[in-house]
């Protein structure tokens, strides 16, 4: 069953390309998080995504949200693509599919893990989920112009 908008999101604890562990409790009750799942590290869409990310990540800052891409590619995948591309937000490893899995992200292709963004409110509750494989960059406005409204608020 796919996580919707007024759903919790479920809990997770996952490794960064930091070696540092993120979870969801780390931030409830302090700010918003962008979560964003994409198929693989270093890839044209998910770069493309990535550094739109990265080219906004002051504005989702001065919102007060963080940032965190998740795929199942390993830490040492996410070190190197962070570091290519000045990433400066976390890249979970999801190496068993589990935190894709508890949110429902579906495949796309039937193959290929699908692109799917979500923003959680400080109190854990999903206010917007958006699923576009091929228009990476939407991800990156879409989600943008949520936190702006959820700091608005």
């Amino acid at each position: 069953m796919a996580i919707q908008v007024g759903d919790r999101a479920p809990e997770f604890s996952l490794p960064t390309q930091t070696g540092e562990t993120v979870t969801l409790a780390q931030f409830l009750g302090k700010q918003p998080i962008v979560l964003y799942f994409y198929p693989k590290d270093d890839t044209p869409g998910c770069t493309m995504e990535a550094c739109g990310f990265r080219d906004s990540y002051d504005a989702f800052q001065a919102a007060g949200a963080v940032v965190i891409g998740v795929s199942s590619d390993s830490i040492e995948s996410h070190q190197s693509f962070a570091s290519k591309y000045s990433l400066p937000f976390a890249l979970a490893s999801d190496r068993d599919g589990q935190l894709r899995k508890s949110f429902g992200v579906p495949n796309a292709l039937l193959v290929l893990p699908g692109r799917v963004t979500y923003v959680i409110d400080k109190s854990g509750v999903v206010r917007h989920q958006f699923n576009d494989m091929l228009n990476a960059k939407a991800h990156v406005s879409e989600a943008l112009a949520i936190v702006q409204q959820l700091a608005a608020a």
